[in-house]
């Protein structure tokens, strides 16, 4: 099962890199904008776009503990068919 604040936490380590792509087993790849990368023929179960998400938030701590950004990545993955817990 994917984890919110894992999740969170590799969205902010992305910012300025690319996207970020998710898959099911919880690998996770920066990806350059527009591709979708499969993994042993998968594709991910999302891409998030860091600076969107996380580039207002000053430390890590403040996303990490956001409700906000917490209920919009729970709600991509759960939208998706995904499964995701909150820690």
């Amino acid at each position: 099962m994917l984890s919110t604040k894992k999740i969170i936490k590799e969205i902010w380590d992305a910012q300025g890199y690319g996207n970020l792509a998710v898959w099911d087993d919880g690998t996770t790849r920066i990806v350059e904008p527009g591709k979708v990368p499969l993994i042993n023929g998968l594709p991910p179960r999302a891409v998030f776009k860091p600076l969107p998400l996380v580039g207002g938030f000053p430390m890590l701590d403040h996303a990490l503990y956001n409700s906000s950004l917490q209920e919009k990545i729970e709600g991509v993955i759960r939208n998706s068919g995904g499964e995701i817990s909150r820690d």
